[in-house]
């Protein structure tokens, strides 16, 4: 991605979590990018266009910070420990130093609801990250006929709720039980209570 294509999706992230989806504009880009006008369309023509291309960062970015946090190029994780904490970082670090990219995505799933087209984007890299994580998943044990598949489902699922939960309540709950249980759910069905 070139340099100034990627300031500006940066720039249409920061604009989204902080405004919200209806303020993103290629001009309100070009000016939070400081960039000269013109420059968000000439990578992106249409709006769709430009809310797809945030929705393709928003995944690479999540990708990075997930390899970052894991401390590994690959992230993936040794270990069902190694997976819960990766996991209980990645729901700390989405609300607190990472709140604004954090409500972006938001803004993008509340979209999402009333718009067919942004709706059938969003699950395309849902769908992605669910394959992220059922690969992980089904590497530490979890590979019953679909059994990794679902429990991806159902771990970014929890995910997104206790994320969504920590930014729009008062408290704070920490997310390892929560994570705990999932985990366990999914890779030792049988002695899950």
């Amino acid at each position: 991605m070139t340099d100034k294509r990627t300031t500006v999706l940066d720039a249409a992230i920061e604009l989204l979590g902080t405004e919200g989806l209806r303020a993103l504009t290629h001009r309100r880009v070009d000016s939070i990018a400081g960039v000269p006008a013109g420059s968000t369309s000439n990578y992106f023509r249409t709006r769709q266009a430009l809310v797809e291309g945030v929705l393709d960062r928003l995944l690479e970015r999540d990708r990075v910070d997930v390899a970052a946090l894991a401390g590994t190029a690959s992230a993936a994780p040794r270990d069902e420990r190694e997976l819960e904490d990766l996991l209980c970082g990645y729901v700390l670090f989405a609300t607190d130093s990472d709140t604004v990219r954090t409500r972006a995505r938001f803004a993008m799933f509340v979209e999402a609801m009333a718009v067919p087209e942004l709706r059938a984007a969003v699950e395309i890299r849902r769908s992605e990250l669910r394959a992220w994580g059922a690969a992980m998943l089904a590497d530490l044990g979890a590979d019953g006929p679909g059994e990794s598949d679902a429990g991806a489902r159902l771990l970014v699922d929890y995910l997104d709720g206790v994320i969504l939960h920590r930014l729009t309540s008062g408290s704070d709950p920490d997310p390892r039980e929560g994570v705990r249980r999932i985990l366990e759910a999914v890779l030792r069905p049988e002695h899950a209570r």
